[in-house]
């Protein structure tokens, strides 16, 4: 797999680069977007408890801890993206306030106790994982919690899971950024 490298935009680690993978399976979000998403909760940040689910290289767990969460779980079932989430978490001296788990997403939600502000999902394409992570997640979120779901444009996804509503919908190109709340 080829490596490659991407930049924190703003914060504490503003402008140092990260390890991304490049390869058939990878696809790591592009600064236009990554500025869209963190537009969006740029004032839910300051303290939060993060979750990146399907981190890959940690890109957007990392842009969230230079931008003030408190704390981030980055969750991949790929051990080349752990190894590189682990590496660019201790390249930016952001590596005390993560935790870096290498599992299915599906598996860790089963498994955790903690209760996350923020969630960023950008799962792989075309494996329509969205509802049903969504679904799992709902014992897992804080009363004001927000969801961000990065995804294909074609992809249209549900008004309401539980307790998650849809807020909106953020189109950049062939991308889409559905963007949901707790109840509101």
């Amino acid at each position: 797999m080829e490596v490659r490298f991407m930049r924190v935009i703003t914060g504490s680690a503003r402008g140092r680069k990260l390890r991304t993978l490049e390869g058939q399976d990878v696809r790591p979000t592009t600064d236009r977007v990554k500025e869209g998403i963190f537009s969006i909760i740029q004032f839910d940040l300051p303290g939060a408890n993060v979750l990146d689910l399907f981190a890959g290289s940690g890109q957007l767990g990392i842009e969230a801890l230079s931008r003030g969460a408190k704390f981030c779980v980055f969750v991949d079932s790929s051990r080349a993206s752990h190894e590189v989430e682990k590496e660019n978490l201790k390249t930016v001296g952001l590596f005390k306030q993560s935790r870096v788990v290498l599992s299915e997403a599906e598996s860790f939600l089963a498994g955790t106790k903690e209760v996350f502000d923020i969630v960023l999902l950008d799962p792989p394409y075309n494996q329509n994982l969205i509802p049903p992570v969504l679904e799992m997640l709902q014992k897992r979120l804080a009363e004001d919690a927000i969801v961000l779901c990065e995804h294909e444009l074609k992809e249209d996804l549900p008004e309401q899971i539980g307790k998650l509503v849809k807020h909106k919908d953020y189109k950049y190109g062939k991308i889409k950024v559905t963007v949901y709340h707790v109840g509101n």
